[in-house]
């Protein structure tokens, strides 16, 4: 079946590009003497993930239980839950059977959320990572206080095995290198008062698509010992426009139709509840066209995203164009299957495969 069989819009993988980004990421990783854990919360696929793993990931990322019981069930053994999980009710029931069968770690960020936690895990035999704010300001104790948590938490029963942040605040242009350089030093910072407190920090886990592809390193006995990058398995908007990453390794875009054309404007049939509505505030649109680089969307309905093309040839009704989304892992969980493309040839994209959003709504 070739992809102009298939009614529009729907999410297409480029299998080849996909191929590379798992190669380059698990190269990129191996070079730097770390640990690749990709965040699974991008692709949601448990196909995805078992090519991840097959290229060398030594476990998962995740954000939510509910993602980590939907890759547990598919038989990924190792997984890390990068949030502060606040583990009351049913959550806590699930949590502790989560740790019962495989091997499990999870995000603290207070004492209130460790005690919580303890009492959850009823020494299940799960590790937690305190994290720690390298400079994003959303969740995280400040390096300073990293060891007098780790601390709490193994008086509470827990067992820490090291400190994780995430340089979310390399989402901003011109902010990678700063933001790569604060994760490592709030890493090492970190490891450095766990070390005061008598703990072993043998896990500092950082990463993210922006700083993944950069080394600042650190002279110390604290640097990075694994990386959480998601968005790179795929790409996005975002990453194009940080230089993070070129249209060339956007695996994934929003096949869509034009339905209406004006002078200098089309319309398509791809709107927020293909694309998502995500915009950062220094992003140029909605999404990027590869086909057409100095294209913007520049408005978004739920079933329609309207283009301006500018001074370049607009399409007419009826013809098909790609759409990279702003942020991919928005993207994907609003799909219930991502249509995999062998991509070229005098034929055009020939559909080889259909691969389900297996963690799809899996928030809680």
């Amino acid at each position: 079946m070739r992809t102009e069989d298939l009614d529009t819009p729907f999410l297409a993988v480029d299998a080849g590009v996909l191929e590379r980004n798992l190669t380059d990421g698990a190269d990129r990783a191996r070079r730097r003497g770390l640990a690749w854990r990709p965040h699974a919360k991008t692709h949601k696929s448990v196909a995805v993930a078992r090519r991840q793993l097959a290229h060398g990931a030594a476990g998962l990322t995740l954000a939510t239980v509910a993602e980590a019981e939907v890759f547990a069930a598919a038989g990924v053994d190792d997984l890390f839950l990068a949030y502060p999980v606040w583990a009351a009710g049913g959550r806590a029931d699930r949590l502790r059977a989560l740790a019962g069968r495989v091997r499990l770690r999870i995000g603290v960020d207070s004492v209130a959320g460790a005690d919580r936690l303890a009492a959850a895990l009823r020494g299940a035999p799960a590790q937690v990572l305190v994290e720690v704010d390298s400079g994003h300001h959303r969740t995280g104790v400040d390096p300073g206080g990293a060891g007098g948590l780790a601390a709490r938490a193994r008086a509470a029963g827990l067992a820490v095995a090291g400190v994780f942040t995430f340089p979310g605040h390399a989402y901003a242009p011109g902010a990678r290198a700063a933001a790569a350089a604060d994760e490592v030093a709030a890493l090492s910072a970190a490891a450095a008062g766990l070390a005061a407190a008598g703990i072993e920090p043998l896990v500092r886990s950082g990463g993210s698509s922006p700083t993944e592809g950069l080394s600042p390193g650190l002279p110390d006995r604290w640097a990075p010992t694994e990386t959480r990058p998601g968005v790179s398995v795929f790409g996005d908007a975002q990453q194009v426009e940080l230089d993070a990453a070129g249209f060339d390794r956007c695996a994934l875009t929003a096949v869509a139709t034009v339905v209406h054309a004006r002078p200098g404007h089309a319309v398509l049939d791809a709107g927020s509840k293909t694309l998502g509505a995500d915009r950062a505030p220094w992003a140029s649109g909605y999404g990027r066209l590869p086909g057409h680089p100095d294209a913007r969307v520049t408005a978004l309905s739920e079933h329609h995203a309207t283009v301006a093309f500018g001074d370049e040839p607009v399409p007419q009704p009826g013809s098909r164009v790609r759409v990279v989304p702003n942020h991919v892992c928005s993207a994907v969980n609003l799909a219930d299957h991502l249509v995999v493309i062998s991509s070229g040839g005098a034929g055009g994209d020939t559909v080889v495969d259909r691969w389900p959003v297996d963690a799809r709504g899996a928030n809680t």
